[in-house]
């Protein structure tokens, strides 16, 4: 670009429509993110906290040599998983379709 059209468009003034502004975002630290996606599909939480407490019971009827009760608990495990899995992608549905609308 030659200096003369520079200079012109300078004196033609500001553009006639001023930019929009951006939106601001605030930081969002874990524990906020943590409540909100919790707030957003509480299903995906219970289930994990169901699978740990499953586990849980599970290694421990392991190490007291009931292992009836260990093979039980396993199999639970993979169904708290299960569940978990589906609340996960029942939550990312509803979220995509929120966003369409």
């Amino acid at each position: 670009s030659s200096p003369s059209l520079r200079a012109a468009a300078m004196a033609a003034g500001p553009p006639p429509l001023e930019p929009s502004r951006l939106p601001v975002f605030s930081e969002e630290g874990f524990g906020e993110k943590f409540l909100r996606k919790t707030r957003e599909n509480p299903l995906v939480p219970l289930g994990c906290l169901c699978t740990v407490g499953v586990l849980t019971y599970g290694l421990i009827s392991f190490k007291r040599g009931n292992i009836r009760r260990s093979q039980q608990m396993m199999r639970a495990r993979v169904l708290a998983q299960g569940f978990t899995f589906a609340a996960l992608l029942g939550g990312m549905v509803v979220t995509a379709m929120k966003s369409r609308k």
